[in-house]
């Protein structure tokens, strides 16, 4: 077939190679977001997907919003037979699903229709999902409701952050995403209507989403962490400036701190929660690079029954 790739971000890079690599298909235009200021001169940049479809000498369109007419009608020209969509960003209004002949196919990461939405791996993280996976599905009007075409599973791991996770379902996912397209062209794979039951949403996560709530048990403080890492970054405050959290862990025999209140070793830092407390293993304070808790805690000079938070 004829592809049109849309994608944006690094994770949607290797499903990109993998159609590239196909000897049953060619990708002969990407579209993706247009370029974004970044770094600290705040200078325009490319998105990962169109630096590689450049590398690679495709066709790349950079509508500022998909339903731009010379958008359209360039699409309308290059006529693909199936566009292929890995976390593209933008709506797809209908005038652009109708352009394709086997219509738009997203790859998204979760098992529909659980975690419908722009971040699901990271709350699959903070929900504690022991199993996610990758589904492939054609894309309708309605929010990542369109009838699937094949799935993938994958283990949370205990330790699994939201980039942890992502990164495997973005590999595998690749290879999920090419053969779909394979099944969609020889006819032997044939999309299902999504279950009506079991649906979740999964929006995006923002900044007071992130926030570390003290009163919290411990293991839910350790899976917002996680799945807040590395964007946005789970936070929370210490002498008035946010202080973000960058890996910690929960302490099952230590039951003697308040919410919020530090403790502070030679080598460890303790916190508590609303049940038992986690060790603070890297934190990053405002302005600065991540660090060690420990250096961090020796650096500000904790107090006794001093408190993290409100």
């Amino acid at each position: 077939m004829k592809l049109v790739f849309a994608g944006t971000p690094e994770v949607a890079v290797p499903a990109l190679d993998a159609l590239i690599a196909s000897d049953r298909h060619e990708v002969a235009a990407v579209v993706t977001r247009p370029d974004a200021p970044a770094g600290r001169g705040r200078r325009l940049v490319a998105s990962p997907v169109a630096e590689r479809a450049e590398e690679a000498g495709i066709e790349v369109l950079k509508p500022v919003k998909p339903r731009d007419e010379d958008f359209l009608a360039r699409l309308r020209e290059i006529a693909p037979d199936c566009c292929p969509v890995v976390a593209y960003g933008a709506l797809l209004p209908k005038t652009a699903l109708d352009v394709p002949t086997r219509g738009w196919v997203n790859l998204h990461f979760s098992l529909l229709p659980a975690w419908r939405g722009a971040a699901p791996v990271q709350h699959a993280v903070m929900a504690g999902d022991e199993v996610t996976g990758a589904s492939t599905f054609l894309i309708e009007e309605g929010l990542d409701s369109g009838p699937v075409y094949g799935v993938l599973t994958e283990e949370v791991r205990p330790t699994d952050t939201s980039g942890d996770l992502l990164t495997r379902l973005a590999f595998a996912g690749a290879g999920l995403l090419a053969a779909t397209m394979d099944g969609i062209e020889d006819g032997t794979l044939h999309a299902v209507p999504q279950p009506t039951g079991g649906i979740t949403l999964a929006p995006k996560i923002t900044v007071e989403d992130a926030e570390v709530r003290w009163s919290e048990p411990a293991l839910r403080v350790d899976r917002v962490v996680r799945g807040c890492t590395p964007a946005p970054g789970a936070w929370t405050l210490f002498r008035g400036e946010r202080l973000k959290l960058v890996q910690a862990v929960p302490v099952l025999d230590r039951t003697d701190l308040a919410p919020g209140e530090l403790s502070v070793g030679k080598n460890n830092v303790y916190a508590g929660t609303g049940s038992h407390a986690v060790e603070l293993l890297w934190v990053q304070p405002q302005g600065k690079k991540p660090m060690r808790a420990a250096d961090w805690a020796r650096g500000v000079r904790i107090a006794h029954g001093e408190l993290l938070g409100l």
